[in-house]
């Protein structure tokens, strides 16, 4: 089909562990010839401390196509091929059977910096970036501007980029990468060490360039980020294309298979506390999540947890707190239970927590556990509490039509409802 712009047949790529590896210039060949003609004939021993090599398919007989415009994500756990398969894309390495097609220029973002020459300032590395690329010099110069300002680096463009923090070198790989006029874009999991704010610069180029009608590969371990972006998943598993779907049928699938079904039980004996000086009269020592053991819960969902604590002084009147933190740290919102629970000096005791439909924004959270006592003026102690465990992904709530809706993350951490609108006579 003329709009299919990648196409990759029965592609495998096979890694030998253990094996030393070897990459001779010419002048390496011949110096070695002249010097010992035996030696090209020397069969070299494995590098193992057995002496075995072993072989590893990295990828194996993977096949697809992706037509212009597509915004596919790739999901899996680590190791199972994705960044293989990038690079083979990406013509970093070389398949060890099958092909790829590519039909298009294509900027890729790997590895922070890949390409870039730490010697060189960043201005000359943006026109050296666009000449691997394919781009005229007067094509860079054209996007030279708005590369530098979403990049955030107007002050650094002429120093060398080996004084760059990560944090610079970053948004000035990306920036190349996606501003350069390219027709195929591959964006790989590096966008999940930046900011808050870079991210979400980043989401929104990544949704630009979809429409303006360029192709786009997208790898993260964040579904809330793949559903908000991606039309269709390609799912990979050891190496093996498991499934290729749209994106809520790949994501429930891939999340039912490599996901423990049981609800996820986290001991908290040992975990940190919210402070040094907590008394432990009654201790928090396990947590268990209900209900959504991948940790992706639905938009609007009810929270269950169960939270086991012992006694370990008789106390008559606790209550628990919870409290939902981002990712980054900063504090969503903290609520509390009723008083009134009791415990005996060596009791351990579970008690279930519900939160009922409360809704957050998409992205990634933590909760934090608390248990707690009223003193005599009124005010709230806490006896046990620990922060920043149970962590979960909101996934963007869901349209009429079935599909996740678009959220900004700049909306805020709570979904607000819809206000009641009345015309004014």
């Amino acid at each position: 089909m003329p709009d299919i712009v990648i196409r990759a047949e029965n592609l495998s790529k096979l890694y030998t562990i253990g094996e030393r590896q070897y990459n001779l210039t010419l002048r390496d060949v011949i110096a070695s010839a002249a010097s010992a003609p035996a030696r090209l004939f020397r069969a070299r021993k494995p590098a193992s401390a057995n002496g075995d090599a072993t072989q590893i398919w990295a990828l194996k007989d993977v096949s697809f196509e992706i037509r212009q415009g597509e915004v596919v994500g790739i999901i899996g756990r680590n190791g199972a091929g994705k960044s293989t398969l990038l690079k083979i894309l990406a013509r970093v390495t070389k398949p060890t059977t099958g092909y790829a097609e590519v039909r298009g220029r294509m900027g890729s973002l790997l590895e922070v910096g890949t390409g870039f020459h730490p010697e060189l300032t960043g201005r000359e590395n943006v026109f050296l970036n666009g000449a691997i690329l394919g781009m005229r010099k007067q094509e860079v110069a054209r996007k030279f501007d708005e590369i530098v300002a979403f990049a955030e680096v107007e002050k650094f463009i002429d120093t060398p980029v080996k004084h760059y923090s990560s944090g610079m070198y970053l948004r000035l790989a990306f920036a190349v990468a996606a501003h350069l006029d390219t027709e195929i874009l591959i964006v790989d999991e590096v966008l999940a060490v930046g900011d808050v704010d870079f991210q979400k610069k980043c989401y929104g180029r990544v949704r630009d360039a979809a429409r303006q009608g360029r192709t786009v590969i997208f790898v993260s371990h964040s579904m809330a980020a793949i559903a908000m972006l991606c039309k269709a998943v390609i799912v990979l598993e050891g190496g093996r294309i498991s499934t290729i779907a749209p994106t809520q049928e790949a994501i429930a699938g891939y999340l039912g298979a490599s996901m423990d079904r049981h609800a996820i039980v986290y001991d908290v004996e040992n975990a940190p506390r919210y402070s040094e000086e907590l008394t432990r009269e009654v201790q928090i020592i396990a947590l268990e999540f209900k209900d959504y053991p991948a940790k992706m819960v639905p938009a609007d969902a009810d929270f269950h947890l169960l939270a086991t604590v012992r006694g370990n002084e008789t106390v008559n009147s606790f209550r628990f707190g919870l409290s939902i933190s981002r990712i980054d740290g900063v504090r969503v919102g903290t609520c509390f239970g009723p008083t009134g629970h009791s415990i005996q000096k060596g009791e351990v005791a579970q008690y279930r927590l519900k939160l009922a439909n409360f809704a957050l924004s998409p992205g990634q959270y933590n909760f934090g556990v608390g248990v707690g006592i009223n003193d005599e003026t009124g005010n709230y102690r806490e006896l046990d509490g620990i922060l920043e465990v149970l962590h979960f992904e909101m996934l963007p709530p869901l349209r009429n039509d079935g599909t996740r809706s678009y959220w900004d993350s700049g909306w805020g951490s709570i979904r607000l409802p819809a206000p009641v609108t009345t015309k004014c006579s």
